[in-house]
């Protein structure tokens, strides 16, 4: 079973913007990579949350994040799905879409559904390295927030290049925390540090970061 911190699988797909290898065609180039499966092509909750990434393309794209989709059916499936979804609601889906019949990477990320044989929600955040940092699973029924996608994304951004966690209900923007104390001396200097709220809950603030470890 897939799990955080693992290293995503190391495999070739074909996409609607032709072949592409993990590994070198975009961890190799230093860019993260944000992967969500749909259950299938020309169905209604698919179709509303394509058209909503899409529109956040750009966003994800400036933040060095490559947008990418995933479901069982073919690529011809796909092409076809996104034509309708241009020319019925007026968006070009800019990201490419694995076509997984053969549910290889599918069964590798532990989404495929047995019952009915289609992909659950799924979404991955893997880091430059090719380490999982972040990954959920929604029902089929459930259409995803594509806002706190967004924000998942920058606090995993975040924590990975300030090395600092992010405390519930984080915005962009605000306090991160430092990660807990190892050490009694750590602990003892930490309740010294002027945003101390415990030994163990130390705040930062955003704006203290320097501007390559914000996103």
């Amino acid at each position: 079973m897939v799990k955080v911190y693992q290293k995503f699988p190391d495999v070739q797909v074909l996409t609607t913007k032709g072949p592409i290898d993990f590994y070198k065609d975009i961890f190799g180039k230093g860019r993260w990579l944000f992967l969500f499966s749909h259950p299938a092509d020309f169905t209604p909750v698919c179709t509303t949350e394509f058209v909503g990434f899409n529109k956040v393309y750009d966003e994800f794209d400036k933040m060095g994040v490559q947008l990418m989709g995933l479901s069982v059916d073919s690529v011809y499936s796909h092409i076809a799905w996104l034509n309708d979804i241009e020319q019925r609601y007026g968006e070009r889906i800019k990201f490419p879409v694995i076509a997984d019949p053969d549910k290889k990477l599918a069964r590798l990320l532990d989404l495929v559904d047995e019952s009915s044989g289609v992909t659950v929600r799924g979404v991955f955040i893997v880091d430059p390295t090719g380490t999982i940092r972040f990954m959920a699973q929604y029902p089929i029924e459930a259409g995803r927030k594509i806002e706190e996608m967004i924000r998942i994304t920058k606090a995993v951004m975040v924590a990975y290049k300030a090395k600092v966690a992010t405390p519930a209900d984080w915005e962009p923007g605000k306090e991160v925390v430092l990660g807990a104390p190892t050490t009694l001396d750590e602990a003892q200097f930490r309740m010294k540090m002027p945003n101390a709220k415990a030994w163990y809950l130390v705040f930062k603030k955003y704006e203290e970061l320097p501007q390559d470890q914000r996103v």
